[in-house]
């Protein structure tokens, strides 16, 4: 005798009722609308597992890429390939060393042993090289063409071993009791934190570490950090903003100092406070006008300076000679051709073509830098994928150049042909209806805080919240100065050539 089932206790269609009927019709379509329901699901999920799975290293935010091809590039047959090679050599010593499995970083690094293998001797190797090696890529904000460009240097100062009468300002390096919240490589060249959360313990309890005003006011005297003394509290700062420092010292020596560690506490940019305040117009700021006016105004100038709460330490290199300072990378910058870009986005050692009208020669020149650079550095304002800080060298007269770079520039980023274009292109947004363009000189570009610098525009945001100081109403000298340029109008991107 069989069971009972549930299904024997529903009148079947012969002897059901109509309004039984009816309601077996509608359970059917009920079940009917949920199956395809769950159905339609699973394909979504399917789907959306196989888009996921899409590599990702050229999904920038609120940024487009389009493939291009190397006749695209202005200025690129005409540029200096083997200098841009000599320096991709030297990153590629640190990447082949990146065991990542990331995409990207495994195909640069089949590239950079191919580089370490390879003799080339003059710029057309090197441009084969790069053009057999890699796919020419533009990127740029969705709402521009354009990225931001400004520069950076490595200062020469005069110094002391030992404090003096004349040498009163010490440079700090890194204090045993502060303490990283969060992946700390310690002392490390690459791996340094640059921003994120530090604090010293203090009973057992992180708080947070002493400001600029309070270390300035002999928080860490006594402790032996002390690298050298400088002359000029001013000294000391511009060096903080740069990152690095060649001090001479007063015995015939020369000290190598770079970035170490910092303090923690928020990054305020004292050129915005200045414009704000309308002691220098947003036109005419540069470092050089910021170091000017702290010169000629002592104590606003450095109560201004306590303002910005962050801190820099540093710490000694084995450099020797014109070799340039070392970067996030852990390699040394090769001026001209070394760039810091946004390290979240970009891989360490990628090589990015150019293409700017920039005042190198003077302060209002207008000059080509059609130029293939290498991605080697980094710094906390540096945001963006088409944001680079470039490397101009050592000296205040390479300083007086990079400090006047607020420029705009176009950015073509060099991508491994071992990767797949197709899965490349996955995603890609499309640029949004591009809004009329604020003029040159009302744009407002990125800033460059602490271990890299503090851009001619000052820091994007308020400053941190302070006491109004007594800043008087003097204007700092007016040297001509240029305005935020754009490069002149480049061949539109085209669509990906067929290799």
């Amino acid at each position: 005798m069989r069971h009972a089932t549930d299904r024997d206790s529903v009148p079947q269609p012969d002897d059901a009722t109509p309004k039984q009927r009816h309601r077996q019709v509608r359970s059917r379509h009920a079940r009917f609308l949920i199956c395809a329901g769950i159905a339609t699901l699973l394909v979504g999920v399917g789907l959306t597992a196989a888009f996921a799975r899409a590599p990702r290293f050229l999904r920038f935010p609120d940024a487009a890429v389009a493939f291009i091809g190397w006749g695209d590039l202005q200025g690129w047959s005409t540029d200096n390939q083997k200098a841009a090679f000599d320096t991709f050599v030297t990153s590629c010593s640190a990447v082949v060393k990146n065991r990542s499995p990331r995409p990207l970083r495994a195909a640069l690094r089949e590239v950079c042993r191919k580089a370490l293998a390879v003799t080339v001797t003059d710029n057309t190797q090197a441009r084969r090289f790069f053009e057999q090696q890699f796919r020419p890529v533009a990127v740029s904000p969705l709402d521009d063409d354009t990225g931001l460009l400004t520069g950076y240097y490595e200062p020469v100062i005069e110094g002391s071993r030992v404090r003096t009468d004349i040498y009163t300002t010490p440079i700090y390096g890194r204090p045993a009791d502060l303490v990283v919240l969060g992946p700390d490589q310690g002392d490390a060249v690459a791996g340094a934190p640059n921003k994120g959360p530090v604090g010293r313990n203090v009973d057992g309890k992180i708080v947070p570490y002493y400001s600029r005003a309070e270390i300035a006011d002999g928080a860490l005297e006594g402790r032996g950090l002390a690298l050298c003394w400088l002359k000029d509290p001013v000294d000391l700062f511009f060096a903080q903003i740069q990152g690095s420092v060649r001090v001479d010292l007063t015995d015939g020596g020369t000290l190598r100092l770079n970035y170490s560690a910092h303090n923690g506490l928020p990054y305020t940019a004292v050129g915005r406070y200045l414009i704000d305040r309308k002691i220098i117009p947003r036109a005419e700021m540069s470092l050089a006008r910021i170091r000017a006016w702290m010169e000629d105004n002592p104590e606003t100038g450095e109560a201004l300076r306590r303002l910005n709460r962050s801190y820099v330490f540093f710490r000694k290199t084995d450099l020797t000679g014109d070799s340039g300072p070392i970067g996030a990378q852990g390699v040394s910058l090769t001026a001209g051709r070394s760039i810091a870009v946004d390290s979240k986005l970009h891989v360490y050692g990628t090589p990015f073509f150019i293409t700017a009208q920039l005042p190198l020669t003077a302060v209002n020149s207008s000059d080509d830098f059609n130029r293939l650079m290498i991605a080697q550095d980094t710094g906390s304002a540096i945001i963006g994928p088409a944001r680079a800080d470039i490397y101009f060298g050592a000296g205040a007269e390479l300083g007086h150049i990079a400090g006047r770079i607020r420029h705009h520039g176009r950015f073509t980023m060099l991508v491994p042909r071992s990767l797949d274009p197709a899965a490349l292109a996955a995603d890609v947004k499309l640029p949004r209806a591009r809004p009329a363009l604020p003029s040159a000189a009302a744009s407002k570009p990125e800033s460059k805080p602490s271990a890299q610098g503090e851009t001619a525009d000052a820091a994007k945001g308020s400053p941190a919240q302070a006491e109004p100081l007594p800043l008087p109403d003097k204007r700092a000298p007016a040297p001509a100065q240029s305005a935020p340029t754009k490069p002149q109008a480049a061949p539109k991107t085209k669509p990906p050539a067929k290799d």
